[in-house]
């Protein structure tokens, strides 16, 4: 069965950094692109960030652009999110979820969910 854990999570000043990790069990992650969600209170879920297979091709939420780095260590079975210059507005639960695809398709099409970890930012 496919399962994703994210972890990393927490509370940080504004301007701090965290490095989310989001690790695959039951299935390895070599062929699915790999996409960050996140989820503020009230608001609807919304794309941050996704990777390819290969590591060779990534895009971002513009809210995100120059701060956030998705990355993936596939021996490790892990992708990463380092997210720096954190604002406020970045407070939210951040999921990470999987499509068997090479590429990054549209983010309706993501998949095999993990239970999400909480950042908060505060000012």
């Amino acid at each position: 069965q496919l399962q994703l854990v994210e972890s990393g999570g927490g509370l940080v000043q504004l301007g701090g950094s965290l490095r989310l990790s989001c690790a695959a069990s039951g299935f390895t992650l070599d062929y699915y692109a790999i996409g960050w969600f996140r989820q503020a209170p009230g608001k609807e879920r919304e794309g941050v960030s996704c990777i390819s297979t290969s590591g060779g091709s990534t895009n971002y939420a513009d809210s995100v652009k120059g701060r956030f780095t998705i990355s993936r260590d596939n021996a490790k079975n892990t992708v990463y999110l380092q997210m720096n210059s954190l604002k406020p507005e970045d407070t939210a639960v951040y999921y990470c979820a999987a499509v068997f695809s090479l590429v990054c398709p549209d983010w309706n099409f993501f998949g095999s969910w993990g239970q999400g970890t909480q950042v908060t930012v505060s000012s």
